[in-house]
Formats: structure tokens, C-alpha cells, sequence
């Protein structure tokens, strides 16, 4: 039952030429992945090189992850920037994080130091030339170690690798009770040796969100760890307390440490099985994934695995940086949002206990449940890459969700092990399960789907926190959310209105317009007809006087003093002008209130002067740097204002500004990768940079009946997509793009599978049927070309 495809290595040959003549040069794909890229400023889940895609054992090193985070959602983890590590950890994911090791030499120290003062702790300096990280591989040199340590990982079990110096005190560190990324404070922990090569344990965590929306829940993690060479001596402390020599210790700060005598250059191996449920799960994950497997061993198949998913899409042409920037987005897109089962199908449940998946004839799960943050703005990038190339995991997405649905009757925004972590207070979810199933993604029980998605879409009634959306019944009986002012902006409950009310109106019509368009397909008319009127309460909000977005507040009248600028004033995380233009399923309504003319000056303004700021926050670091700008590229409700010219009959401005965005907004080195610091959401602005440079985007998120792709500015000479045969007709997707440079942005002319077309749209269907587009490309537009 299970559609995942045979792993084969993909590599790309490239010809080059020498004084010496030719010869051919392997190059694979992964080569083109840099995950230093960004990570300034990044979140937890952002830098974890150690790992498969989608993969629950996600290893990387840390820098500052023993912080935490006062709100659970800021940066911390590992940044390009910092010079010294605290330790090496195997659980990263949105709002989990735990079981972090670090070999140590010489005397033992019982806390990590501080990156001011790395000498004070355990933690160890480290120079950048000493680095390298790829797609499913780390590796680095501790100085004050003299230490090489390397990373990799199975789907559940993480391998950390350590070539120690002679020395009689080698440890090995298991640092597990204490907080770590976004786990928030550890409320319970365990470390047992079994044996000379055999260590277990478990912590038990109060991730902030979590703590927000459930309060008595913990997300817990297991590990089963097998050593490649008995030790000689254990040592157990509590963080910054004193040392003993049991075999075994609990509680919050729980430290570990195996005691070596090695010989120069000696290594040493350990391999964590990992799991959700518990630490005999993570024992049998180990036994099934890693038992008689070598680091090396792991190390290749995972180059495997990364080069066959980063090759369902191939491109050739365009420069060497933005083959760069391609091929590291996508990683970032099969990155995050991780495995969340076991082999054996057991699976956390929202009410703490552990539930079963479904298993197929081989007594293997029917399909994979993952942890997910919140799909809010997911679906103008990572949806939309999904459907078209890995529709396989957008259907276990979709199944992972509707398991939530079942068991507490509400679907979640985002879900860590289960329980409620909604993100930003809304929930799109309704609209990916619409979209999945009008691409064609059907293979999960859509009449539950539908179900869900409807009552997430017009329900308030004894609504959870955590399923977001709790100011919905407002939206439906008064067809807007009525801004109620707070200075509270992470306000949970309030049946009348919301802080971000007129934000909130923007979303729920377009999430109500995608499940009509779900209702219809199941002919489910009255509520096509209701839902479709709901769709269009954002003109409520659209002021005639300014042309724009305005809140209204609980007595129907527009926000007085209204400052069209004014971040967080009504709008979630941006402001009225960029909300205004947040009408992705009706564009042409839209524009018909300030007329085309008036929409394009006024757009493609709005660019030329975001141009100035790199579109958004400048080269300020933070994550909300440009929710105060005309536009901002760093955040999700913007990310589809760049398209809007392909339906105001000026697509060449949509090639324009999105192959600007390409080039100037996303870089190629720590700081300047996506933006200066913005939020990469889980692949959020990789998948979008992905999807840009192909040339397709849909504004609506791929939630008509009949999804259609719009055509913008391919980066790239060709681009060849490889198609899922158990989902679509089609081997592959080919766009070829004739008399493409950085000069020549628009398209000349079109043609598919050999016919002309002068429109900038392509039907979905189309696309995932296989065939040919071709594009040629040059220095002026062609004001031929429409929509």
C-alpha cells in the first residue's frame, strides 16, 4: 500500500573542458547543498545536516541550543557566526529537542560554558575551515579536543562518529535532562547503562507552545544508544552539580558520561535509536535500521537517499549560485516536518498514550506519521512542491493530520508528537486537504478529510486552543472577524473578534473558498454555495475611501486613526498594505475595485521601492524585520503578491520582480540566505525559491477544482521533473527554456507538447501528465503574453 519509490542514486554529468582536452566529471546533486546557508538567526529545526528527508533522527550541532527560548518560536540552535559547540543533537523538530552527546577529553565538566566564555564548560571551539555539512552528512574538528566528529543518520537512528587523540579520559557525554532548542523546560529524565555498550534513557518536556494549548501535556523522547567499544567507567551528575559513579540517574539536568582510554586517531561509534513512544521502540528502530550497519555504510545511503528526492527535480543552466540556492531550498523543503512513528507503526497520540497505524499485508505501516508545524503560507511553496513531486508525503501529511482529527475531533495547526502547537492561531489545514485532493492526491479516507475540513472552517463551538481559528463563528455569523485592540498579540481566546481580526478575515476567506471547491467536487452544493459566499467576506473589510484593507471594529465601523503601515494592528505578523493584496482566490475582484491600471502602478511601485530594503526587513536580523515594510519577502502572507501580475494583464512584471527576488533576496552565505535572517519556516522560502525557479506558482495554492500553474521566469536552461506513476500519467515534466541569461527575464513566446500559447497558464493536469513546455526568453517583454 505504501508508494514510496526504489532509492537510486541520481547524479548529473558535466562536461568541462581543460587545456588537457575533455573529460567527464560526477557530480551529484547533493553537491550543490550548502546548509550553512541562512543559518543566522535560524530556528531550531533549520541546521540538522544529519539526517534523511523527513527523517525523525535529525543530527546537528549545537551552539547555543542549551539556551532555549523564552517564547518557544526564536532563534537558537546553531548559527554560521558562533565559533564554539556545545554538543551534537539527534531530536530536532518544531518544538522538540533532546538527547544531545559531546565527546570530551582531559577533565570532565559538568556544564556546557557560554559562547562568551566556551572555556568555563564543556562545550569546544572550532574553526570554519574545520566544517563541512551536506545533505545528510557533518563533520567538524573540536580544538580544545583535538576531536573529529562526524554525523549521519538512518530514517530513526543517528550515528555520531569520534576519532579521538591518545588520552587516558576520553568521555562520551549524554546530556539529555536539559532544555535544548525549543523543548522548553524538561520536567522529567532518565539515563541507565545496560551494559559496556549499551545506554538508554528518556526526557520528558514542556515545549512552550504546548504548554500554551495543553497544558498538562509533555512531548516525551526515548533513545536506545549501542557503543562500538566497551567503556571503562561511567560518571552521572546533574548539570553543574557534583559527580558520582552510578550507573543511572533521573531527574531534570540528567548527564551521562562513558570514560575511554584511546589510542591516536582511535574511533569510536554510536548509534542512537530514536523514538516517540518508548525506549524499547527505539531499541527495535536501532535493531531494524542499524543493527550490522557501519557508519560509512549509513553515510552512503543517505547520500543515496538525499540525491534520488533532490533529483525529482533536476535542472541544468543558470549559474553555479543559483543551482546553489536551488538545490539547498529543496533540501530545506525535505528537511523539516519529520517521521514521527516507529517501524513497527506505533505512533504518540494527542491524549499521551500510543496508538497504532494501520498496517499493511507486510505488517508494515500503511503510511508515515509526522510531526508538522503550522501549514500557514505552506501552500505557496511547500504544497505546491509537494503535489507536484513528492505526492507521496503530502498524502501521509494529510493522513498524519486526519489521525489528530479522529482522536480529539478537531484537526491541529501544527502538531509536535500529536499535541496542539498552533503556530500562529489560524489553521490552514482544511485548505492543504483540499488542495491534495483536487490535485488528484486521493488515497486517504477524503470523505473524513472533508469533514474535517468544513467543520474547521465554519465551527467555534467548544473549540480548542490549539486548533486555532477561534474567532471563526465571528467570521461566519458577522462575515468579518471584528479587530478587538490588545497589547496581548499571542491572545488564545476570544469569541468575539481577535487581535488580528482583519487578518484573520483575509485567511478564512481564502481557506473557506478552497473547501468549497472540495464541496463541489463531492457535490456537496449547499455547501459550495454557503462556503463560496463566505469566501468573498473579505470585500467587508475593503475600505472604498483608501482602497485598502482596513479593520473593522465590534460596532461594524472601520478602525479609526488608520494607519495603513502599522504592523500587528489587526494583521498578523504584517500590515494593511500587504494584507490588502491577500485575495489569492478572487484576484480579479481585486483588482476590478482600484481598476488594473491603478492595481499594476501601484504594485509594481510597491516593488521598486522594496527593492531598496532586499524586500522586506534590509539587513536587520529578525524575524518580523519586515512586517512593518510595503512588502516582505520573509514572511508567508507576501508570498504570492509577486504573481498577482499574471491576472492584472501585465505577467511580464511577475517575471520581472520574481526573478529579482530570486537574485537579490536569497544568497548563498550564512547571513544572506533568505534575507538577513527571516523565518525559513520548516522550507518555507526554499520551497518558494524551488518553485520560482521552475517557472510554476499558483497564486490560489492549487485549491481549484482544477488546478492550473502560472508560468513566470524560469531560472534555468531545462528543468525536468520526475513524476510519481502511482499517483499520474505522466514519467516526467520537461521545461525547456530557449535564449535563457541573467538579461533575458521574459518570455518571448510558449508552447506545450508543441502548441502555441500565448496564456501564462497551465493546468495542473497537464503538467503531472508528462509532456514538453517550451519557452523563449528575452531582454523586453512581449505584451502578447497573458493570463
Amino acid at each position: 500500500m505504501k508508494k514510496h519509490l526504489s532509492i537510486l542514486l541520481i547524479v548529473c554529468a558535466f562536461v568541462v573542458s581543460s587545456c588537457a582536452g575533455k573529460k567527464e566529471v560526477m557530480e551529484k546533486l547533493s553537491d550543490y547543498v550548502n546548509p550553512n546557508i541562512g543559518s543566522v538567526h535560524s530556528r531550531w529545526f533549520f541546521y540538522t545536516p544529519g539526517a534523511v528527508p523527513f527523517g525523525m533522527a535529525k543530527l546537528g550541532p549545537s551552539t547555543n541550543g542549551s539556551y532555549g527560548n523564552a517564547n518557544g518560536w526564536e532563534a537558537v540552535g546553531y548559527e554560521d557566526n558562533h565559533n564554539s559547540i556545545e554538543g551534537f543533537a539527534c531530536f530536532h523538530e518544531f518544538q522538540i529537542g533532546g538527547v544531545m552527546l559531546m565527546p570530551i577529553v582531559g577533565a570532565l565538566k559538568t556544564t556546557p560554558g557560554t559562547l562568551e566564555n566556551p572555556a568555563e564548560g564543556y562545550r569546544s571551539s572550532f574553526k570554519k575551515e574545520n566544517e563541512y555539512a551536506t545533505a545528510g552528512f557533518y563533520h567538524v574538528l573540536l580544538d580544545k579536543y583535538e576531536t573529529k566528529v562526524e554525523l549521519t543518520a538512518t530514517d530513526r537512528v543517528g550515528y555520531q562518529r569520534y576519532t579521538f587523540p591518545q588520552s587516558e579520559e576520553s568521555y562520551i557525554l549524554f546530556d539529555i535532562g536539559n532544555k535544548l532548542g525549543e523543548s522548553g523546560a524538561v520536567s522529567d529524565a532518565y539515563i541507565k547503562v545496560v551494559d559496556e555498550t549499551t545506554i538508554e534513557g528518556y526526557v520528558v518536556t514542556k515545549p512552550e507552545y504546548v504548554k500554551k494549548y495543553q497544558p498538562d501535556a509533555t512531548v516525551n523522547m526515548y533513545f536506545y544508544a549501542k557503543l562500538s567499544k566497551p567503556f571503562n567507567d561511567v560518571k552521572t551528575f546533574l548539570r553543574a552539580d557534583s559527580v558520582s559513579s552510578t550507573r543511572e540517574i533521573k531527574g531534570v539536568g540528567a548527564c551521562l558520561a562513558v570514560q575511554y582510554e584511546t589510542a591516536a586517531d582511535e574511533q569510536i561509534t554510536v548509534q542512537i535509536g530514536q523514538s516517540y513512544t518508548s525506549i524499547e521502540n527505539a531499541k527495535q528502530n536501532y535493531e531494524m535500521e542499524a543493527t550490522d550497519r557501519s557508519f560509512d555504510m549509513v553515510k552512503e545511503d543517505a547520500s543515496l537517499r538525499w540525491n534520488d528526492m533532490l533529483g525529482r527535480v533536476k535542472v541544468e543552466g543558470g549559474r553555479r549560485d543559483d543551482r546553489v540556492k536551488f538545490y539547498t531550498g529543496l533540501y530545506h523543503a525535505l528537511l523539516g516536518r519529520g517521521l514521527a512513528n516507529d517501524v513497527n507503526g506505533a505512533y504518540p497520540k494527542n491524549d499521551g498514550t500510543v496508538g497504532l497505524l494501520e498496517l499493511d499485508e507486510d505488517k508494515q505501516p500503511a503510511f508515515n506519521y509526522y510531526n508538522t508545524d503550522a501549514i500557514w503560507g505552506g501552500y505557496w511553496n511547500l504544497t505546491q512542491l509537494w503535489a507536484l513531486a513528492y505526492p507521496e508525503y503530502y498524502s501521509d501529511w494529510v493522513q498524519s493530520q486526519l489521525l489528530v482529527y479522529k482522536e480529539t475531533g478537531w484537526l491541529g495547526d501544527g502538531i509536535a508528537n500529536s499535541k496542539y502547537v498552533s503556530g500562529v492561531g489560524t489553521n490552514f489545514t482544511s485548505l492543504a486537504i483540499a488542495a491534495a485532493y483536487n490535485c488528484g492526491i486521493r488515497d486517504f479516507d477524503y470523505r473524513l478529510g472533508y469533514e474535517a475540513a468544513l467543520k474547521n472552517e465554519i465551527d467555534g463551538q467548544n473549540r480548542p486552543a490549539g486548533a486555532g481559528k477561534l474567532d471563526v463563528a465571528a467570521f461566519v455569523e458577522r462575515g468579518y472577524c471584528p479587530y478587538i485592540p490588545s497589547d496581548d498579540y499571542f491572545i488564545t481566546k476570544q469569541d468575539e473578534g481577535s487581535v488580528f481580526g482583519a487578518s484573520h478575515t483575509m485567511e478564512y476567506a481564502f481557506s473557506s473558498y478552497a473547501v468549497a471547491q472540495f464541496a463541489k467536487s463531492l457535490n456537496n452544493e449547499a455547501d459550495y454555495q454557503r462556503l463560496s459566499k463566505m469566501a468573498s467576506n473579505w470585500e467587508n473589510l475593503f475600505d472604498t475611501e483608501t482602497e485598502l484593507i482596513r479593520p473593522r471594529m465590534l460596532d461594524g465601523n472601520f478602525l479609526p486613526n488608520f494607519d495603513p503601515m502599522a504592523a500587528w494592528a489587526g494583521f498578523q505578523e504584517g500590515n494593511a498594505i500587504q494584507y490588502t493584496f491577500y485575495v489569492p482566490h478572487e484576484p480579479g475582484k481585486l483588482i476590478d475595485k482600484v481598476g488594473s491600471d491603478v492595481f499594476n502602478d501601484r504594485l509594481d511601485s510597491i516593488f521598486v521601492r522594496s527593492q531598496k530594503n532586499t524586500f522586506g526587513g534590509g539587513k536587520t536580523v529578525d524575524a518580523f524585520a519586515g512586517v512593518h515594510a510595503l512588502y516582505n519577502h520573509g514572511n508567508q502572507p507576501n508570498l504570492h503578491i509577486s504573481w498577482l501580475f499574471n491576472f492584472s494583464g501585465k505577467p511580464y512584471l511577475t517575471q520581472k520582480w520574481v526573478r529579482t527576488i530570486c537574485n537579490e533576496f536569497y544568497g548563498v552565505d550564512g547571513l544572506h540566505g533568505y534575507g538577513y535572517g527571516q523565518d525559513e519556516d520548516q522550507g518555507q522560502l526554499g520551497a518558494w525559491y524551488v518553485m520560482a525557479g521552475m517557472g510554476l506558482f499558483d497564486v490560489k495554492g492549487l485549491t481549484q477544482i482544477d488546478p492550473q500553474f502560472q508560468i513566470g521566469s524560469p531560472i534555468f536552461d531545462r528543468i525536468e521533473v520526475k513524476l510519481n506513476k502511482e499517483y499520474y500519467k505522466g514519467d516526467k515534466f520537461v521545461i525547456e527554456v530557449a535564449n535563457n541569461s541573467p538579461e533575458n527575464i521574459y518570455v518571448q513566446s510558449l508552447s506545450k507538447n508543441g502548441t502555441a500559447q500565448q496564456s501564462v497558464s497551465i493546468p495542473f493536469a497537464d503538467v503531472v501528465n508528462g509532456g514538453v513546455l517550451k519557452l523563449e526568453m528575452g531582454s523586453e517583454p512581449n505584451l502578447d503574453i497573458r493570463q
